[in-house]
């Protein structure tokens, strides 16, 4: 955050610092144009001079904004002051069409009238010709500076002095028309340089009209689109909006995710999605939402358990059976062994509801309510003689039944309702779950013969080394 906030007051010196050096040259470039134009009795250089002046005004009005966009977020603005520089890109379009149409009407004016005086001399190309000079240099310079900190009123002003530029040679043109004895050369550049200035405004006010009506950039929709269908979790975009504020791009985009993940995984699909746009496009400021949905591939189990894990209901013991086209489903249902029947009855018929929301009204559902595992059980460990006979016990009957073998970590506990038995042992990892699960169960079957107090017997299958 303190490398962001950094960066972003560098932006913000470099903006205002780039707006004063054009004020400065503006307000030079409109007394040179005035005095020169009012010299030489030029309409055209006249004209440039007026645009000189709406460029020092715009300019003006482009340190206002710049200083007014820099600023946070507050309880009016909650997205920012970054708008201003639009607004004032704005203004500067209406100055723009404004001085185009007041120098049409001179020019018109000029035509009509029989004899006009222009002195064409060296003073007036001399003024063009440092006019053309400066234009040029600061429209590279701040065209480059509005790039790289995404300025709207800097780009504008860039605008302003390249425009600047070209109608300072169309008036140059003209001049040296009149020069050479063709008198309507000044009132025919004067033209120009007001479709010039007319060019101007439409370019920057159709940009800036669209900034305003929080029209998409779209040249970011596709970049955005590519960077977050190739997160990894991410299995769609159902929707994108994308605006801009000032320099920045915010927006919103829903994306989905499957519905079996867990909250935290969805969280973190959002957080890698994020960091994703963030690295390619550090402007942009998109809110990101998760939404769960199904996936083809999901199975009948999948489905049963995520109904389950909504409600907070602890299944087992599940059945899905298919029956002539009819799908049926049971299983055991854990609850609080203290709840009362009617409540218990209450949430397995809640449950249900919800898996006939999930498979349809044709389902047939069987709900077996059982009491939960008892709470926590007080424990210590068994005599070293009743550890040593389960142990051996253990022992004897995998190596009789041979599918699991090295038994080893066995541990036995004693509880207020019998002993605790757990133990490790290894198997082929070729062999199925479901082969591995029965392995170790017929095991425990033969144990629990011997050993009748205990309470639960759980072995951890692990795969054998070859």
């Amino acid at each position: 955050m303190h490398a962001n906030g950094s960066l972003d007051q560098d932006a913000s010196m470099r903006k205002s610092a780039a707006a004063k050096a054009s004020i400065a040259a503006s307000a030079t470039l409109t007394l040179a144009k005035l005095v020169a134009g009012l010299w030489s009795g030029s309409l055209a250089l006249i004209s440039e001079s007026g645009h000189a002046a709406v460029d020092t005004c715009a300019t003006l009005l482009t340190f206002l904004a710049v200083r007014e966009a820099v600023k946070p977020a507050d309880a009016e603005h909650h997205y920012g002051h970054g708008k201003f520089e639009s607004l004032a890109a704005l203004i500067e379009t209406g100055l723009l069409f404004g001085l185009a149409l007041i120098v049409v009407g001179e020019a018109a004016r000029r035509l009509g009238e029989p004899h006009v005086e222009i002195d064409a001399g060296w003073p007036a190309f001399a003024v063009l010709g440092l006019s053309i000079g400066i234009d040029f240099v600061r429209s590279r310079k701040l065209a480059a500076i509005a790039r790289e900190t995404g300025s709207e009123a800097l780009a504008a002003d860039a605008l302003h002095f390249s425009s600047d530029l070209v109608s300072s040679a169309l008036v140059m043109i003209g001049l040296a028309a009149t020069r050479a004895g063709f008198t309507r050369g000044d009132a025919i550049a004067a033209f120009g340089v007001a479709a010039f200035i007319a060019i101007a405004g439409f370019r920057l006010g159709q940009r800036t009209i669209k900034t305003l009506l929080d029209a998409a950039p779209r040249e970011l929709v596709p970049r955005l689109t590519r960077i977050i269908t190739e997160a990894p979790g991410v299995i769609s975009i159902e929707s994108l909006r994308l605006r801009t504020v000032g320099h920045q791009v915010i927006g919103e985009a829903a994306i989905g995710v499957s519905r079996t993940l867990p909250l935290e995984q969805a969280a973190r699909i959002e957080d890698a999605v994020a960091a994703a746009i963030l690295a390619e496009i550090p402007q942009a400021q998109i809110t990101l939402t998760a939404n769960p949905r199904a996936l083809d591939d999901e199975t009948v189990l999948e489905r049963i358990l995520l109904v389950a894990a909504r409600r907070r209901l602890p299944v087992h013991h599940i059945v899905a059976q298919q029956i002539g086209g009819r799908l049926s489903i049971s299983l055991d249902l854990e609850v609080d062994g203290g709840m009362p029947h009617g409540r218990a009855h209450a949430i397995a018929s809640g449950f249900e509801g919800a898996m006939r929301d999930e498979f349809g009204s044709t389902v047939e559902i069987e709900t077996h309510i059982e009491p939960l595992e008892p709470h926590l059980l007080a424990g210590r460990d068994a005599d070293s003689a009743t550890m040593r006979e389960i142990e051996e016990s253990l022992i004897r009957h995998s190596a009789h039944l041979g599918k699991a073998t090295d038994i080893h970590s066995v541990r036995v506990r004693e509880t207020s309702d019998g002993l605790v038995v757990n133990y490790h042992c290894c198997v082929d990892p070729t062999l199925s779950v479901d082969a591995a699960h029965a392995a170790v169960d017929e095991i425990e079957r033969h144990v629990r013969v011997e050993f009748p107090v205990i309470l639960r017997i759980a072995g951890h299958a692990e795969a054998r080394d070859h």
